[in-house]
């Protein structure tokens, strides 16, 4: 059975859709290799994702130095699409969700994606994975300001002429909840990606769930409420 009226889901991209934890560490290992800097730990360049990568560099690096936070950014994406290293490439989707996706297409919801990755590396991955056609609405760095900001969902939601009260946020960072928050829409956290289930909730996620399977279900839930 369809939805009774046009609903939005957005998802972020990396560690919501896609295992991208490899790919992430090592470019940004590159880019910290790249200025003679040391190499920050994985724990705590993962505590960054979700954020806008000249962010996620001036936070790891602590340097108030724009040349500096451009290079380091450039070299990132030149890790991943120039030098090409081993864990750069196609990050893999995570369980069920592919099927998952399909079903709540077949449903009759829009889908979406808000990352904080360059739109290069959004229509590479979407494609890449063959589900490209499943989205309505694409939405990365090269189209506003980074979560927490709200900017790329609103423009979403306006896209798809969807109100925030039928509008659901799906990520794995406070980053991705807090733009459901400021968006007016609805958040969910998902438990398999960078921020644990507790700083989700308590960033304002509506639920955290363990499995993409347990995902149609709540969102029938979400939109009966």
């Amino acid at each position: 059975m369809g939805i009774d009226r046009p609903r939005l889901v957005i998802f972020d991209c990396d560690g919501t859709l896609t295992d991208s934890q490899s790919r992430i560490v090592t470019a940004t290992c590159y880019a910290f290799q790249q200025e003679g800097f040391e190499e920050p730990s994985r724990k705590d360049i993962c505590h960054q994702v979700g954020l806008p990568l000249m962010q996620m560099m001036y936070n790891l690096c602590q340097k108030d130095d724009m040349d500096l936070l451009q290079r380091m950014t450039e070299n990132y994406k030149k890790a991943v699409y120039e030098v090409k290293l081993p864990g750069t490439q196609m990050s893999p989707l995570f369980p069920d969700c592919r099927k998952t996706l399909a079903k709540l297409h077949d449903k009759g919801y829009f889908l979406g994606i808000a990352t904080g990755m360059g739109r290069r590396g959004l229509e590479r991955t979407v494609k890449d994975h063959g589900i490209d056609h499943l989205f309505t609405t694409l939405k990365s760095a090269d189209d506003g300001p980074g979560k927490p900001n709200p900017d790329i969902l609103l423009d979403s939601m306006l896209e798809c002429g969807v109100d925030a009260g039928d509008t659901v946020m799906i990520g794995d960072t406070i980053y991705d909840i807090e733009a459901g928050v400021n968006a007016k829409a609805i958040s969910i956290g998902v438990d398999w990606g960078y921020h644990a289930p507790e700083m989700l909730l308590q960033a304002g996620s509506y639920k955290v769930i363990s499995s993409f399977n347990e995902l149609p279900e709540l969102l029938d839930e979400v939109f009966t409420r």
